[in-house]
């Protein structure tokens, strides 16, 4: 790699085709200048300038480092811009969460997007280790986590709390606190419909249920955006955060029982511990917050 300061010299050398003006505009004497060239011409293996009396004129080796000088200054003065300038309409954010969260999240985006055709969102839903693991390696800028990582490189703040919901077909008159008729209409199962299951059936059926293997499947799906389809359609009941009630697009033919004890998981915005937040970041997690804020007790602002 090529000397910093010593392609500096040169650059601006050969910019201004004279030793005693580049000395005096980088605060330099004369022969520290031409060091500086005799140095940079010992790396490159080659001379740079041809003398011709007091002046010089550029070898071909020359006007091709000339040319890598110029480069790194204007890459150089693009970096500090936007590092100062911290614009939150422009750069690539990454964001993972559960597959319910990010389709309630994804409309939300949109109009920043629109208004900011610089800015990029990649949003990309995971299993919750997965979520956690992305954010440690630097693959995601933020995570949205049902529970607070214990890892030392990870920080978080709690958003707040999406309640875990029963739902059955809007004309559906099935009793909340009967698990039987539950199981008479079967349950439309998913991959983590089972563990949805033991959280909230044990709460409110303690007497009669015997565990999620146990209970009557109809039929299972794992594309989290068709699980209430079925149940739109008048076949079973199923087991979701409602994110993923919130963000079906017939939400008219299906409705959320609510059962005598209810069950909620906590939601926390995971972020690399240390780091001072872009302002493009921080945009973002102000879409979470409003899309957030009607799953139930949701915190305010980001401090």
């Amino acid at each position: 790699m090529l000397n910093a300061q010593w392609l500096e010299t040169f650059t601006t050398l050969a910019e201004t085709g004279h030793f005693t003006r580049t000395a005096a505009k980088l605060a330099m004497t004369q022969p520290g200048v031409s060091q500086h060239l005799r140095k940079l011409e010992g790396q490159v293996g080659q001379p740079l300038i041809s003398r011709h009396g007091k002046t010089f004129t550029l070898t071909a080796a020359g006007e091709a480092v000339l040319s890598v000088g110029q480069s790194r200054r204007a890459e150089e003065k693009a970096l500090l811009h936007a590092i100062q300038s911290d614009d939150p309409t422009v750069g690539e954010v990454g964001v993972a969460c559960s597959g319910s969260f990010a389709m309630l999240l994804y409309p939300h985006l949109f109009s920043l997007m629109r208004s900011s055709p610089d800015l990029t969102v990649h949003l990309e839903a995971a299993p919750q280790d997965k979520v956690v693991t992305g954010v440690v390696e630097g693959r995601f800028d933020l995570g949205i986590a049902d529970q607070k990582p214990d890892h030392p490189r990870l920080d978080a703040r709690h958003l707040g709390q999406e309640e875990l919901c029963l739902v059955l077909p809007a004309g559906n008159a099935t009793s909340p606190t009967d698990l039987q008729a539950l199981d008479d209409l079967g349950f439309v199962a998913h991959p983590d419909g089972f563990t949805y299951a033991d959280e909230l059936f044990s709460l409110n059926f303690s007497e009669t249920f015997k565990g999620a293997e146990r209970l009557r499947v109809r039929t299972f799906i794992n594309q989290i955006s068709q699980i209430p389809a079925p149940v739109a359609s008048g076949i079973g009941y199923t087991l979701l955060p409602r994110s993923g009630v919130e963000a079906f697009a017939e939400k008219d033919s299906i409705r959320i029982v609510e059962l005598p004890m209810r069950c909620h998981h906590d939601l926390w915005i995971v972020f690399r511990r240390g780091r001072v937040l872009p302002a493009r970041v921080i945009r973002i997690i102000d879409a979470i917050h409003a899309t957030a804020s009607g799953l139930g007790s949701v915190k305010s602002g980001f401090k």
